[in-house]
């Protein structure tokens, strides 16, 4: 991280280095009301690079900078996973992976669910890091992470990806039950962008 951060300014356009729609929607919502035109990678034609770092901050920097290269604009990416303790942190980094080409996250679930067998230890967690990119190569990253429990059957319409097996705490109600304003107020990324918000952010207005 830079020793002097840099803030983006009202009227900044800001790149979203994702083509993950559920991602999109969280991010348009947690940007609304900073003065910040935002555009996905997908509007810009912008190809998605290959995820070949060992860690969530090292993918989150992969992409940012490869989006803010590419379009010559600020970019934000998020590397994000849903870590179970009982499968040694898996599927983590390689969240996405698991589920496949198709996006099939109801397979993936059931091969978590599957793995864990009778494993005592339900406990999960939820990582996400951002990176805010710059053209010329400067960075910013900030991480938060959300613990619980994985629960099953999977329930909720919210959400996306594992959210319908993460109970956040001790409850019972998974992300997927909440609504998008309750979930953006504990969520993993919801906590790094508070950090992100603090550092890189005009007051919104």
């Amino acid at each position: 991280m830079n020793a002097t951060p840099t803030r983006l300014n009202r009227g900044d356009t800001l790149v979203l280095a994702t083509h993950n729609r559920g991602k999109i929607a969280e991010f348009a919502a947690l940007l609304a009301g900073y003065g910040i035109r935002v555009i996905p990678a997908g509007d810009l034609s912008l190809p998605e690079p290959e995820e070949t770092a060992d860690s969530f901050t090292g993918n989150a920097a992969l992409k940012a900078m490869a989006a803010a290269k590419a379009a010559n604009l600020p970019a934000l990416a998020d590397d994000s996973g849903f870590c179970v303790a009982a499968l040694d942190g898996a599927p983590g980094i390689f969240s996405a992976r698991w589920a496949g080409p198709e996006k099939d996250y109801p397979d993936a679930m059931r091969r978590i669910h599957d793995r864990m067998g009778d494993n005592p230890d339900r406990s999960a967690w939820f990582i996400s890091v951002l990176c805010l990119a710059w053209p010329d190569g400067r960075t910013e990253t900030f991480e938060g992470r959300i613990d619980g429990h994985v629960i099953w059957p999977p329930h909720g319409e919210n959400g996306h990806g594992y959210d319908p097996i993460f109970a956040p705490g001790g409850g019972g109600r998974s992300f997927a039950d909440m609504s998008d304003a309750e979930k953006n107020t504990i969520s993993h990324r919801a906590l790094a962008f508070a950090l992100f918000r603090d550092t890189c952010l005009p007051v919104a207005a």
